[in-house]
């Protein structure tokens, strides 16, 4: 069981070194076909920018996903979240804090909803969390009701619209430090240890006596705190709090972690393939704006890379 643990963790790390590789060279090529565009830094930039709300949600499912689950409720977490922070953030009613405190804490407790019901309910993942993101988008169209909320303060716009030396967005800040975290986490504590122990054996998991159910409760909450930050820097970014965002987030989100090497089996992958794989959408978006091609043809690519990075890992494991 351990060397074919160890084949599985070989096997990603193989497929995570390929996705750098390729991500540098699509940067390369992407540099020669529009040299003056692409390759401006502002533009590179941008791209860190466009890439962090989804890296952020990335990095919570990247736990689930490493843990054997899924979470397909991030999307509808980012609306509600961003609307209760708006609601929160008028001027003159409520500190800043207030905003961000519940936004998170909203992600938080919608998480600890869908650990709940997959670990002590026994109801597969999927299951789950397709119940609760069809609910908590119900939710997010009540409160705003059916219409976005407006008018927030100067300090919660700046949240995510302000810059450090007027050069480096805050959004980039914020995913940075947010990796930083979780790359601890997940490659250094004992609980990230058993993160990957539950998703690469969950029953040899509970034989070596680690609190399965524990677990999956805490990475389901991750995941949602994670999705109601995310929702927060989305209010504060497009200014306003908008019940129909985050449609399809949680796809850009799962495609950037299938991507950057964590298998869809659980038990193996890596923080660096998360966040190459989210810079590899935001740069596969911006190219081919650049180049003045179709989003729906975008959206085709896109879905056949899924596909692509999918194959690989079940052709790997069949190979094993």
């Amino acid at each position: 069981m351990n060397k074919a643990l160890n084949n599985k963790i070989q096997l990603s790390s193989l497929r995570e070194i390929g996705i750098v590789i390729a991500f540098f060279i699509m940067l390369g090529i992407l540099a020669i076909l529009s040299p003056t565009a692409f390759a401006k830094p502002a533009n590179l930039i941008n791209i860190l920018k466009q890439a962090s709300i989804n890296g952020i949600l990335a990095m919570g499912m990247m736990f689930v996903i490493i843990s054997g689950g899924i979470d397909l409720s991030v999307g509808s977490i980012v609306a509600l979240s961003g609307v209760i922070a708006a609601t929160f953030a008028h001027p003159g009613e409520y500190p800043l804090i207030v905003p961000i405190a519940l936004s998170v804490a909203v992600g938080a407790l919608v998480g600890l909803a869908n650990g709940s019901l997959v670990a002590y309910g026994n109801i597969p993942p999927f299951i789950v969390t397709l119940g609760s993101m069809t609910i908590v988008r119900g939710l997010a169209l009540i409160t705003a009701g059916g219409q976005p909320v407006f008018n927030v303060t100067d300090a919660f716009k700046d949240l995510a619209g302000g810059k450090i030396f007027e050069i480096i967005p805050h959004l980039v800040i914020y995913y940075i430090l947010v990796t930083a975290i979780c790359a601890f986490v997940l490659t250094w504590t004992v609980f990230g240890r058993r993160v990957y122990a539950i998703g690469g054996n969950e029953i040899a998991a509970k034989v070596s006596g680690i609190h399965v159910n524990s677990l999956k409760l805490a990475v389901y909450t991750i995941s949602g705190i994670l999705a109601g930050l995310a929702g927060l820097l989305l209010a504060s970014r497009i200014i306003s709090g908008n019940p129909t965002a985050g449609q399809g987030y949680e796809l850009d989100a799962i495609a950037a972690v299938i991507i950057g090497g964590v298998s869809m089996t659980g038990g193996a992958g890596k923080w660096y393939g998360t966040f190459v794989g989210a810079l590899f959408i935001a740069v596969i978006g911006n190219g081919l704006d650049i180049m003045n091609v179709s989003a729906h043809f975008q959206l085709i690519i896109k879905g056949a890379i899924i596909i692509i990075a999918v194959l690989l890992d079940i052709k790997g494991k069949s190979k094993q």
